[in-house]
């Protein structure tokens, strides 16, 4: 029997208190029932010995230092010399192994491409992360340099205290952090796969297929500079398979797959009130508020459980029996996300957050009038703008989707442009709508019981010999998906970072425990059998 304890940690901020820590199982013959708890305190994740155990554990100090020079490297993409710097390094770390590099030009920065051919025979297996890492505002973080790494442990009250690197020449405690920008996101995962591929090649192991490495220099920009290059190098990024690294796992920190995530279309609406703003005492009453017309016209399209009623917009989505029973597999609890997000009743969507992420969303992310300076002015608006965006699944397509919204308004009764109205066209209509759209970036996703994805569990099961945690849809979008569905290749994303990392935030920072998990967990897919 397999029992397996899960608290919810903390996925807002690193400087709220851990609650739990988390549970494994054992065994223990107690009458006909099994019930031996093993709590985990350990650096290894499952019962038992890992097959890479001893080998990771020997390494593990000098990965952490290596980690923290990599993290040291600034990593913005606006600075084009700190980039190829970091280029540079990788390099000569993937050169290293056997590798051949190249630089493949863009439209800016190169993309970094590492291959390795075992056979020509064999399957390719292509693996993307990023390089580059989210702008800093050092004087919101807890640290001089959010390029100088810092290593902590928990101080007993729920914030942090700084530990000397000389500790992890002592026993390391997995629940210790390094603090730093992009030590998470994306360049956690890079120190992974590389101590996992030095690790392979110290033991005289040959890799199972053909390896292709992206390091894009500018996801975190949006990876404009990888896109303008696929049609170009389209043979070069040919593979069978995708693994996509970046992301967090699940805040349990079970080992985790995910297999698609959602797109992201936009719109911008706006109504109309007077030509110019008025003066509240003189024409409130008289003169109607454009804001007030907004809220009306918004509150259309959603019902009071927050399910969308445009028509058409969830048509294509059905749920299945398999595809629920993966959904309910996932250990999330609703009263645990409440409580995160401090809210006492979530929007009718789906019966379960999981669930919730099978469709399509419509979301109201700003609303703006005329006023902007400081301060209140008692006026009529003479406009307000509502900017949209909604999140897409594989069924929906965004240009379709912004259509549906766009009848919708016609729909209420409104006049929509694509301009600002003219003076003529105020007199006559009562109601008019400029609307702007833009079908934006499709969903992807793979599915669970695809030959990639029964691949992986298999792989990864035999290292860590628990289930795990697969996620069907994230809620998320990355900017490569582009990439992925122009490519065609079967992609999944192996997401190995802890959840409450602060990515593109202050204090970024990974767990030293995912830094285990994870080189485990590049070891099982480098062992990986794609026949």
């Amino acid at each position: 029997m397999k029992i397996l304890l899960f608290g919810l940690n903390s996925v807002i901020s690193v400087h709220e208190p851990e609650n739990v820590s988390f549970m494994r199982y054992g065994r223990h013959f107690l009458s006909s029932l099994i019930i031996l708890f093993s709590i985990y305190f350990l650096v290894s994740p499952c019962l038992g010995q890992l097959s890479w155990q001893q080998e990771v554990d020997a390494v593990l100090p000098d990965v952490l230092q290596r980690h923290r020079e990599i993290v040291a490297m600034p990593n913005v993409a606006a600075n084009h010399e700190d980039m190829l710097r970091n280029a540079a390094y990788m390099e000569k770390a993937f050169g290293d192994l056997g590798f051949s590099i190249s630089l493949l030009e863009s439209t800016s920065l190169p993309v970094f491409l590492a291959e390795k051919e075992i056979d020509p025979s064999l399957k390719t297996l292509l693996f993307y992360f990023h390089l580059d890492g989210q702008p800093v505002n050092p004087e919101k973080w807890t640290q001089d340099d959010p390029f100088v790494p810092v290593l902590r442990k928990r101080d007993g009250k729920g914030g942090w205290e700084d530990l000397s690197w000389d500790a992890l020449n002592e026993s390391i405690d997995p629940e210790w952090r390094i603090f730093g920008r992009a030590a998470a996101d994306d360049k956690g995962p890079i120190t992974m796969m590389l101590t996992a591929l030095e690790l392979m090649a110290s033991k005289g192991k040959t890799l199972p297929y053909n390896m292709k490495v992206i390091l894009d220099l500018q996801e975190e920009a949006g990876s404009h500079a990888f896109m303008s290059t696929i049609e170009d190098y389209k043979t070069n990024y040919a593979a069978d398979y995708m693994i996509i690294m970046d992301g967090p796992a699940h805040y349990t920190n079970v080992p985790t797959l995910t297999f698609g995530c959602r797109g992201i279309a936009r719109c911008d609406i706006t109504v109309y009130g007077a030509k110019l703003p008025q003066h509240s005492g003189h024409f409130g009453n008289y003169a109607p508020n454009p804001v007030f017309r907004m809220a009306h016209l918004l509150a259309s399209m959603k019902n009071e459980y927050g399910t969308v009623v445009i028509d058409g917009f969830y048509d294509g989505i059905e749920l299945d029996a398999e595809t629920r029973a993966v959904l309910e597999a996932i250990p999330d609890k609703n009263i645990e996300i409440n409580n995160q997000l401090v809210i006492h009743t979530p929007d009718k969507v789906g019966e379960t957050y999981q669930e919730s992420l099978q469709f399509p969303s419509l979301n109201v992310r700003h609303i703006e009038t005329s006023w902007k300076g400081p301060g209140l002015k008692t006026v009529i608006p003479e406009y307000c703008t509502a900017h949209i965006d909604v999140r897409l699944v594989k069924e929906t397509d965004g240009t379709e989707q912004i259509e549906k919204v766009k009848k919708h308004i016609e729909k209420e009764g409104f006049l929509v442009l694509d301009r600002e109205p003219t003076d003529e066209e105020r007199l006559n209509y009562s109601l008019i709508a400029t609307f702007h759209g833009n079908g934006g970036v499709n969903a992807f996703r793979t599915e669970t019981d695809s030959p990639l994805g029964m691949k992986l569990q298999t792989a990864i099961g035999k290292e860590y010999k628990e289930d795990m945690v697969l996620i069907r849809t994230m809620g998320g979008t990355i900017p490569i998906i582009p990439a992925v569905n122009a490519l065609d290749i079967p992609a999944v994303i192996v997401p190995m970072v802890n959840m409450d990392n602060n990515q593109h935030a202050p204090n970024e920072n990974i767990r030293i425990g995912n830094m285990i998990d994870g080189i485990h967990i590049c070891l099982a897919i480098l062992n990986m059998d794609l026949d």
